[in-house]
């Protein structure tokens, strides 16, 4: 009794502490603060989905403050692409094309990295996917899909290079997550539970270093609004401003640099997220519903081609195709999935047998 007494006022007399601290930290712009990191000179940095999108525009970013950049994407031609302009800016970048939802390829192709470029000491796990589908919608296939690369993949990597932190006792681990891993969105249940496990990923790996000491790595997760590139092509806001990706990488690099913690975007969505655990459900739901539930219901593509969804409305299918049950989709349906924001179209997978790529991003 007498020592949970001791335990919950040193919990007290911290917590008072760290608030200060955080309060003054704070008060100084970010920017500034960043400052304190002026270079990434001698950081080998590793960009998963680098070869289009946001994915991209980071990996020029860090370039030019002087880290080596290392590009993993399953399009090995966007990945080299994105390697080539580096290059051409004077930067150091190699590409690699990896198929991240597969651990044995992220553990062999990390090897090679290792040998050929060198130690990993920054990683932004930023490739992802999504369906934009209800759940009855969305293909089991797809659903898998979504978890494999949106947060199976952050294990893998993370398993592949963290080791080399801890022992060099220096790293960083970037999950680009998403403001749907904190709130629930229409039409993305699949990716919004996937988002809701990179949130919980980050906490739970920055807990587990600190309890063991391990101050040299940091962790950072990144929860953005919408962003405006083909990863949400066709999606509508009412309230909030969709994000653009300069904004975004700028945001997500000074983050790195300054060793924040937890990057929201825009930053005054907190409020919102702050009132959604003090209000009742209903009024959260109302909040959802206005602001973010409609927000999905222009997006949506069909064979590789993006086609508005109205509510209540369904994608046209083949005429002779109309009445059959929505759970009995036809064989050779197509969606729609992206690596970063690159769109990408996927055969569903019923010939799993016969082309071992079905159900990856290609």
């Amino acid at each position: 009794m007498f020592q949970g007494l001791v335990d919950f006022l040193v919990f007290l007399i911290l917590s008072a502490y760290y608030i200060i601290e955080s309060i003054i930290i704070n008060l100084i712009p970010r920017h500034y603060r960043a400052g304190w990191r002026e270079t990434l000179r001698g950081e080998i940095a590793l960009v998963t989905g680098g070869g289009n999108g946001i994915g991209r525009t980071l990996c020029s970013k860090l370039s030019r403050l002087g880290a080596t950049v290392v590009i993993w994407d399953i399009n090995s031609q966007g990945a080299e692409d994105t390697a080539a302009m580096l290059r051409q800016e004077g930067g150091k970048a190699h590409s690699y094309k990896c198929d991240i939802s597969n651990n044995d390829d992220v553990y062999a192709t990390a090897k090679k990295v290792r040998q050929e470029v060198g130690k990993v000491t920054i990683l932004v796990n930023n490739a992802g996917i999504v369906s934009g589908k209800t759940l009855l919608e969305t293909p089991d296939a797809m659903i898998k899909k979504t978890f494999d690369v949106n947060i199976l993949a952050h294990f893998w990597t993370t398993k592949a290079f963290l080791p080399d932190m801890i022992a060099g006792d220096n790293g960083h681990i970037v999950t680009i997550a998403s403001l749907a891993g904190l709130v629930g969105v229409n039409k993305l249940v699949d990716y919004s539970a996937s988002k809701f496990a990179a949130v919980g990923f980050d906490e739970a790996l920055r807990l587990e270093l600190e309890v063991e000491g391990k101050r040299g790595v940091s962790t950072t997760v990144v929860c953005p609004y919408y962003v405006s590139t083909g990863m949400f092509e066709g999606v509508k806001s009412r309230l909030f401003p969709i994000l653009e990706p300069d904004y975004v990488a700028d945001e997500i690099v000074t983050a790195i640099r300054s060793r924040d913690k937890v990057l929201l975007l825009p930053s005054y969505l907190r409020i919102f997220l702050a009132l959604k655990f003090l209000v009742p459900w209903d009024c959260a739901l109302v909040f959802l519903r206005c602001l973010i539930a409609d927000t999905m219901q222009q997006f949506g593509y069909k064979n590789g081609e993006t086609v508005p969804l109205m509510a209540n409305a369904k994608v046209p299918e083949e005429p002779e195709k109309k009445q059959q049950p929505q759970v009995a989709a036809p064989p050779k349906e197509e969606f729609t999935q992206l690596n970063g924001s690159a769109n990408l179209t996927l055969r569903r997978i019923q010939q799993q047998e016969e082309e071992s790529d079905n159900g990856r991003l290609i």
